[in-house]
């Protein structure tokens, strides 16, 4: 059964998913992408043109943001730490990029980018008072939140952590959040 083009790059864009969520952006290989895929290497490079440039597809994503401007002022860190659990657990592109961004600078500017261009809007909204660069501190110490606790709950299984459950992280790091958009203590 012969598949669409569309198909194919489909079937290649989640193999890659997997494969760098699973082993990295260093450890993860064409072979062995194509292997998951079921199909010749030659194809993901036909598609994707090289490694770098799979990886930029397979981490290509939108953090999809609540609009939180209807929300109750009080409530905003807390509305934005279950968002961002339900990213982590619903979204296999996050954990690629978080995996990779550890070990590889581009993934990491790659993480830099996402975080800066989609979160530093939202601290602005809610920091007004702020200059640009007390937002971007505020932008920087949320992303390290949602960064660090993805790292501790989902990579690295800290027991304490690991075990919490979601109304627990809800409430402890919701506040820290709340501080960081708002500037409130």
């Amino acid at each position: 059964m012969r598949r669409s083009s569309e198909e194919t790059k489909a079937i290649i864009l989640a193999a890659a998913r997997e494969r760098f969520a699973a082993d990295g952006y260093e450890r993860a290989t064409i072979r062995a992408i194509a292997a998951d895929a079921r199909i010749d290497p030659s194809m993901v490079m036909r598609y994707y043109g090289s490694k770098e440039k799979l990886f930029a597809a397979a981490a290509h994503f939108d953090l999809d943001l609540p609009d939180l401007a209807a929300a109750p002022r009080a409530e905003v860190g807390r509305r934005l730490v279950a968002h961002f659990l339900d990213r982590w657990e619903d979204d296999e592109g996050l954990m690629v990029l978080l995996r990779s961004g550890v070990t590889n600078p581009d993934a990491a500017e790659r993480m830099r980018e996402i975080f800066g261009a989609q979160l530093l809007p939202m601290v602005r909204r809610f920091s007004a008072d702020a200059d640009a660069d007390e937002a971007g501190r505020r932008a920087g110490l949320a992303a390290s939140q949602v960064l660090g606790l993805a790292l501790c709950r989902y990579l690295l299984a800290f027991a304490p952590v690991a075990a919490m459950s979601r109304d627990e992280l809800v409430d402890h790091v919701g506040p820290t959040l709340q501080r960081y958009l708002t500037g409130a203590s």
